[in-house]
Order: structure tokens, then sequence, then C-alpha cells
């Protein structure tokens, strides 16, 4: 049985690995030998390392003292193998159960062969595979086009073939090694084997700010060092295969992250000496087969001209701005957004609010809002976005979401009050103040003290930073939620340590007789007590992105059945949640406040809360009500969805239950509840709610709005 060698260079990618190791540990092929090379890690991966040494006699580690980078590590680890087959894998990635076993069954007399990547953002990749013999495609003079990605990741290679042609990765550049490898690899080898059913899943990571992958290192620094690579391999390569994948290559990686840069950046003059260098290189057969705009830009390029790159680039620019703009009006509406209503000056004394994407007046927007109407402050005109027309005090503007008026009134607008993310494509201008309000004190885990994302946007962590770059203010309720804002947000300005202001209300109309007035608006029966279901929506489960779908699992047939005659239930679904909840057979007991615009007012009318792992019930605590927690599927929503900041199982000031008879006894019994967390209560309040006061929407303005 021959051997494989794996080699697997780590640098700093701890939390990844237990993944990565033991998937090549439980391989079907287990004639191998696992060839760990650590780029002085200093996360802890080199403790990892040695844990796993201790497990498994195939594992041989060594440790750099000084970063070399992964080019350098796989040369090392080349230089250590023994056996007749190298397989090198990243140590972010994993492999599914039977990719070497397939590769080894497969590779025949060729020197190399090479599965399939699947890129992924997740921990858990599934595939399945059956029985039978595969037919593996064969690659001759058009091979190069599995260099499409650059990587030797799952190739099998013979040893004896990598030794013959001394290939080697480059060690001098850290993102783009593996072509030093490649290319000469594939000029020599004739055939390739190409096997999709031999899976790679190639980790895609969602945190390109704090852990970044090569491939997501800053753009200007994957630019000098392409150029620098391409000019290199094109000097030393003649052979017309190489000169054809190096030109089309370059062309490629021009379209793709060149051209972006520039949009966003402006900095032609930089790079212009550099492009026109390795451009004018490039064979004008190729060049002639790229579609008009690309050939239009680069000329200009070739011949040194870039007075008139820079005019073509612009016009090009707004060419492609205008694709589709006749066939979405949401396009044209971008469109004129960006090229108009960006040009004019902003409007000093005009306020944009939204609240929770437009669906709803409510949060700490509505309460900055009521105070600068409350107090006659005439120095500033509103304009609201909502989805819908909607019933608001004073004089403000309401404009459809997304509507023409939205886009001139969000470029106009010298200030953004807005508790959730606006959208990334609108421009933030210098002289704009953007106050972030947020919606919650934080039990799960946010942004980037998440590991893995399990939502439907898998670049969340990214697009979570761009977004948050804009914000001028933060506001916050307590110093718990500054702490993990600061960290979680990689937030470093100014943080409005007042409470939240969407909260004074709780204070401000805590009496019998603004309750009554309430629940006569909300057309609640007077004689009953009140509880409010407020549950959080489930990452992993969604239709489509920001839209998710719950699973009513509280009983409340069986809740009506037993408190039916003393009680009523109020159902306050998160905004995420697209589904509508059916409670047709329990009207009278059951009411979905789903879509009530302001929370604010059920905690008021309400005699208790029964929620999950939603941060109502840090607002809720101002009222020292009593709190339940249906936590049915706490250990999956704890230790693989998000995880929590708090120990949920000793510090919430209420017990925790998994069924809804459980709901039901501690309901019937909620004197004996309250006796018994009394004491965790008032701890809990002292720590989350005693910057809440009834006046931080008064501080809020007065900070924020000073013109």
């Amino acid at each position: 049985m021959k051997t494989v060698s794996v080699i697997i260079p780590v640098y700093n990618t701890v939390e990844f690995l237990d993944m990565s190791l033991n998937s090549i540990l439980n391989q079907s092929y287990n004639n191998l030998e696992i060839i760990i090379v650590d780029d002085n890690s200093n996360d802890g991966s080199d403790i990892k390392i040695e844990e796993f040494v201790e497990k498994d006699k195939r594992i041989k580690a060594f440790h750099f003292n000084t970063r070399k980078g992964a080019g350098a590590a796989r040369n090392y680890g080349v230089s250590k193998a023994t056996g007749d087959f190298v397989y090198f894998l990243d140590s972010d990635d994993y492999l599914p159960p039977k990719t070497i076993e397939l590769l080894v069954t497969h590779i025949g007399k060729e020197p190399m062969i090479r599965g399939k990547m699947k890129n992924t953002y997740l921990n858990n990749s599934f595939v399945v595979l059956f029985d039978g013999l595969f037919n593996p495609k064969l690659f001759t003079d058009n091979r190069f086009k599995l260099l499409k990605n650059e990587a030797a990741t799952n190739y099998l290679i013979k040893l004896s073939f990598i030794k013959k042609n001394k290939l080697l990765f480059s060690e001098e550049h850290k993102i783009f090694s593996d072509l030093y490898f490649m290319l000469p690899a594939l000029l020599v080898v004739g055939n390739v084997k190409f096997l999709r059913e031999a899976l790679y899943f190639k980790r895609k990571r969602n945190d390109p700010i704090s852990n970044p992958s090569l491939k997501q290192y800053d753009i200007s620094q994957q630019i000098d060092e392409y150029l620098k690579i391409n000019e290199d391999l094109k000097s030393a390569y003649k052979d017309p295969l190489a000169q054809d994948f190096l030109d089309k290559n370059l062309l490629n990686f021009y379209k793709k992250t060149v051209v972006p840069y520039f949009h966003q950046t402006k900095d032609i003059d930089k790079y212009f000496g550099k492009l026109n260098s390795v451009l004018s290189k490039v064979q004008p057969e190729i060049l002639e087969k790229h579609d008009w705009f690309l050939k239009r830009e680069v000329k200009p390029i070739i011949k040194n001209k870039v007075k008139k790159y820079k005019k073509i680039h612009e016009t090009h620019h707004l060419l492609r701005d205008m694709r589709g703009i006749h066939k979405s009006r949401s396009k044209l509406y971008r469109f004129i957004y960006k090229r108009v209503f960006m040009k004019l000056p902003l409007k000093k004394d005009l306020i944009f609010f939204e609240s929770f994407l437009g669906k709803n007046y409510s949060d700490s927007p509505k309460y900055i809002y009521e105070y600068l109407v409350n107090t006659n402050d005439d120095r500033y005109k509103a304009v609201w976005s909502f989805n819908e027309k909607t019933n608001i005090p004073g004089n403000a503007i309401q404009v459809k979401r997304f509507s023409l008026k939205y886009f001139y009134y969000v470029a106009r607008a010298k200030y953004w009050v807005s508790n959730s993310r606006l959208p990334k494509y609108l421009d933030k201008r210098e002289e704009n103040i953007y106050l972030q309000t947020w919606h919650g004190t934080p039990l799960k885990m946010l942004v980037f003290d998440m590991n893995d994302v399990y939502s439907a946007d898998p670049k969340y962590k990214e697009n979570f930073y761009q977004q948050s770059r804009r914000w001028d203010y933060l506001s916050s309720p307590n110093q718990y939620s500054s702490d993990i804002f600061r960290r979680a947000f990689k937030f470093d300005k100014e943080m409005l340590e007042f409470g939240y202001p969407r909260n004074d209300i709780l204070y401000q109309k805590n009496t019998d007789e603004h309750i009554q007035q309430i629940k006569e608006k909300m057309n609640l029966p007077r004689d009953k007590k009140i509880v409010l279901y407020a549950p959080t929506w489930r990452d992993d489960d969604y239709f489509s992105r920001g839209k998710y779908r719950f699973e009513l699992k509280l009983d409340l047939k069986n809740m009506q059945n037993q408190l039916g005659n003393d009680y009523i239930v109020l159902l306050r679904m998160h905004y995420f949640i697209a589904n509508q909840m059916d409670i047709s057979d329990i009207e009278g007991f059951a009411y979905d406040f789903s879509t009530y615009d302001d929370i604010a007012e059920l905690y008021l009318v309400s005699d208790m809360l029964i929620t999950d792992y939603s941060s109502v019930f840090f607002d809720y605590a101002n009222l020292k009500r009593p709190i339940l927690f249906f936590t049915y599927d706490l250990e999956k929503y704890r230790d693989q969805l998000r995880g929590f900041y708090l120990d949920i199982e000793n510090e919430v000031p209420g017990p925790l239950l998994m069924s809804s008879n459980e709901v039901i006894n501690s309901i019937k019994n909620i004197e004996e509840v309250n006796d018994k967390y009394k004491e965790k209560y008032k701890a809990f309040y002292e720590r989350f709610c005693k910057w809440d006061d009834g006046n931080a929407s008064e501080k809020t303005v007065k900070t924020v709005f000073k013109d």
C-alpha cells in the first residue's frame, strides 16, 4: 500500500485545526504520513498541534522560530516527506472521508491527479458518495484550466515528480506562492487527471477583518504581489502555454481586482506605471479576445497615457452603473442617487430616521424624534423611512423605503439615526453624522465574537465591518454592552452611555392610567392578566437572506385550556421572521402583535414575559416584572449557532424551561418563581438597568445635535 505524505502549513488557525486535522485522521485511506509545519503561530496553534501528535503516530510536527510564510512551510514539508505521493491541505480547510482514497485509486500512471474544490463558510459541509467506479477526466492541452484558482491544494502528486522537476513554492511572496510551483508542474506534466468526486472543502473565512485568509489580505498588497509575480513568471517561462495562461490570468486579475479597487480608491497614479510594465507584454491576440470594455481600458495603459485612461475608466464606470437601469427601478434609483443626489449639498438641519428597516415607528429612533417634537425644537426638520405610510406625531416627511424620495433625502440629510444597519451602498459623506442606536443588550455572540456564521449571508462579518465604519455615535444601555460593542463591532468612536432612549417610556409612562390607555388602544380585555411571548430568530432557519422562518414550539392550545380563565398571550415575533403565526383556533386567548410598532408598549401592558435568547429581557427587567425563559433548543443555540456572553443557566433572572408544561406550571406558580429569583433579579437589575432613568433621549439629543 503506497504512502501519501499530507503536508499542512499552519499559521494562527487554532479555531479550525480540530476540523481540519480530524478530517485527515478520519480518511478511509489510512497509510498516511501527516507533516504539519507550524509557521511560528501565536494563537495556541502550536499547542493544539502537539495534542494531535500525542493522539496519532502518523503525525510529524515541525515548528519555525520565525514566520516564513506558507511557501516556505510547504517546501520544508516536501523536504521531510518520505511517501510515494504528496498532498497539500491548508489548515483551515477539510476533506470528506474518501477524498485521498479516490485520488490514490484513480491516479494510475499519471504524475498528478486533481479533485474538485468546493467553497464553504461553515464547519460542517456534507457530501454523499456512492460506492462504485468513477471516470476521471483527462486534461492535456487545456490543463491550465485547472490552475484557475492558482492553488496547489487537492492535487495528489508523485513525490518523485516533484523532486525530478525541482518544484518549489515561492518563499518571497505570501499570497500567490502556489503559482511558482504549479506553473512549471503543469508545463512538464503533459496530462492531468481530474476527479470531480474527490472533494476538498475550501473555507471562505467569514471574518476577513480580524482573521483573514491569504486571499483576504489588503487589496493593494494583492495587487503589488500579483503584478510582480506575473512579470517574473513571464520572464522565466517562455513556453506558449505558460505565456497564454499568464496573459489571460493577468487580464482577469485586472478586471476582477484592479478595476473595482480603482473605483473605490481612485489610486490610479500609484499603480499605473506597474500596470504599464506588465500589460504592455500581453500578447495582442490574447487581448483582442476580451470584451470591448477591457480592451478600451487596457490600450491606454499599454500606451502609457494616464489622462486618457482616467477618462475612459470613469466613463466605463458610469456605463457599468447604467447597466440594467432601464429594466430595474431599483438600479435606476441607485444610479440617480450616486450620480445626481450625492452631488447636491447636505442640508444641515435635516435628520433622517429609520427603525427596523422601515418596518415600523418604534425603538430608540422614535423616542429621540419625539423628544425633539415634544420640546418644540425647531432647529431641525425630520424625514422618516417606512415601508408603509404610518401615523406619527409632528411634521416629519414620510418616504417609502427605497423610493426615489428615500434616496434623495438620505443623500441630503446631514444626520442619520437608525437602530439597524443602513445598506452598504449608501455613501456616507465626511460631513454626515450617523447615530447608531442599536437594538438591544447582547446575550447572543455578536459579529467578531462569533466563529462560524450560520445566517443567510456568509459575508456577514465583512459587510458588517464596512457598514459600521460609518457610525459616529453608538448608544449603549450598560457597561456590559459598551465593553462588548467595542470589541465585537470593532467600534472606536463615541459611545453614548446614557441607557436606551427606547426605555424612557418604561419610567415615564409606567402608570395605571397610561397602561389602561394602551390596552384600550390595542382592544385587549381588562379583566385578564397578560403574558408577552417574544422569542428571537434562529440563524440557520431561513427562507432567504433577511427572511427567517420560525416554528412555534410553545403549546398555546394547552396554555389556553389550563390558563385561559385568567390569562391571555400576546405574541411578538422578531422583525426578521417572515412567516405569520397561525393562531386562528385560539382567538380570544392569543393575539399576534408581531407587527405592532412599539414593543415597549407591549412591555407596559404585560404582567410577565416569556422569551428565549432575545435581548428583550434586558429591557423588560427595568419593570421588575417576572421573566420566564423557554429555551427548548438551548444546547444547539448556545453551542452551535451563536454562543452566549452570559452564563445563561446561572445569571438570568428567571427559570430556564424546556417544555410547554414547564412554562404553564411556572405561570401557575409565579409567586414562588418570584421568591426564588428575587436576589438574582436584584443583582441583574443593578448590572444591566441602572443607566436607564427615563432621560436617555434628552441626553442623546443634547450630545449629537449640536448645530
